[in-house]
């Protein structure tokens, strides 16, 4: 493939490229590129967000680029400081391990298995030792730390910087250097990280990498990133009905950075589509992607009935009670819901239904006038409630 038609595809959806003409001379040198991406298993789950910088290195993997999936098992222990206001808490050997083994299932329902190599950084970052890590250091001053917008705003404001946190840039910079890497991919957030690679590289007597940061994507709340801990995330994981809910329930005004970012499909060819058209057909190609159109069918058809008739879903949660229980008891108890501040504060949104009627006192009790009652919390997730005894198990 011509090198501008390449261009054209690495460019879609990316923030900036370091330097477009550096990356043009390395293809115009090197047929086949060595990217690298890394990525900490401090979670076990990856979500939609995640999966923007997957689509752009499937992509160059199907331009004919060496991909090189770096699991961090060795920074992971230090955690990233990038964009974040306080020290992130220490995982166990344990955790990490664990949490490496389902990234990379969730990962490769998008690159090609074949076509990655998977390499994880304690190979080499647990060979350099203390001296190595002394040598490393004198690369990088404080000064040139606290440039970094996190670093800078956490030291005014009192909050604490450790040491450790400091050598995170260049433990990351240093796997571009032992991989010889000729670009690095990563989020805007990445970016300072993604120069000391560059610079410990120049450092090295070794041609720096190119760099290509992609943007971050808004949860279902469309103004903060998507985050578990917002609770505003897409997993890739999640069931296809639930998947698609979700899709459906993000702002219009972010849809074309979803299509754009999540699809193949021309951000163009929606414009004359009516927003909940368009947010089907969002929906459904993700659904189908990371379950089957089948299911995707099923899922559409679940969510007209649900909100577009007002029916109920074909399937629920089902509870046997004994005797009356204040609501949000039964929901916090039950586990449905994080806490009972959560479902108070659903309450006072108009967000909670009992056989449809809205509920508006937070001491509401579900009583036993009849045999069985619907409880709606949120936009999405029903339950239904049975009275009378549980069946007993008898041997």
């Amino acid at each position: 493939m011509e090198i501008n038609e390449q261009l054209s595809i690495i460019n879609r959806g990316t923030v900036e490229i370091i330097s477009e003409d550096k990356l043009k001379a390395k293809i115009d040198k090197k047929t086949r590129l060595r990217i690298k991406f890394g990525a900490d298993p401090t979670a076990p789950d990856i979500h939609l967000g995640h999966t923007v910088i997957f689509r752009k290195l499937k992509q160059l993997q199907e331009l004919g680029h060496e991909i090189i999936f770096i699991i961090g098992d060795f920074t992971a222990r230090i955690g990233d400081p990038s964009g974040r206001l306080q020290t992130r808490p220490k995982l166990s050997h344990e955790e990490i391990a664990s949490n490496a083994a389902t990234y990379q299932e969730q990962v490769f329902k998008i690159l090609d298995r074949e076509k990655t190599t998977i390499v994880f950084n304690s190979q080499w970052l647990e060979a350099i030792g203390v001296s190595g890590i002394m040598e490393l250091s004198s690369h990088y001053t404080v000064a040139r730390m606290l440039e970094r917008d996190d670093f800078t705003k956490r030291y005014k404001e009192g909050k604490e910087i450790t040491i450790l946190e400091f050598l995170y840039p260049l433990l990351q910079g240093y796997d571009s250097v032992s991989l010889k890497a000729d670009v690095e991919i990563g989020g805007t957030d990445q970016k300072f990280n993604l120069l000391v690679g560059r610079d410990l590289q120049r450092d090295y007597g070794q041609s720096p990498q190119v760099v290509i940061t992609m943007p971050l994507l808004e949860g279902t709340d469309g103004v903060r990133k998507m985050s578990k801990s917002y609770g505003n995330y897409i997993g890739v994981k999640d069931p296809a009905k639930e998947m698609f809910g979700k899709i459906m329930s993000i702002p219009d005004a972010i849809m074309p950075k979803y299509f754009e970012l999540l699809t193949d499909i021309d951000v163009k060819s929606i414009s004359c589509l009516h927003p909940k058209e368009a947010k089907q057909l969002l929906a459904r190609e993700l659904v189908s992607f990371y379950h089957s159109m089948d299911e995707a069918v099923m899922a559409q058809e679940e969510f007209e009935r649900v909100f577009g008739q007002k029916g109920l879903p074909d399937e629920m949660q089902e509870i046997c009670v004994t005797e009356a229980v204040k609501l949000i008891d039964l929901l916090a108890e039950k586990g449905l819901v994080p806490s009972k501040s959560y479902i108070r504060r659903l309450i006072s949104q108009g967000g909670v239904r009992v056989n449809d009627e809205r509920v508006t006192d937070v001491e509401f009790v579900v009583n036993l006038q009849e045999e069985r009652i619907v409880i709606q919390y949120g936009k999405r997730n029903f339950v239904m409630l049975k009275f009378g005894q549980p069946l007993s198990v008898t041997d």
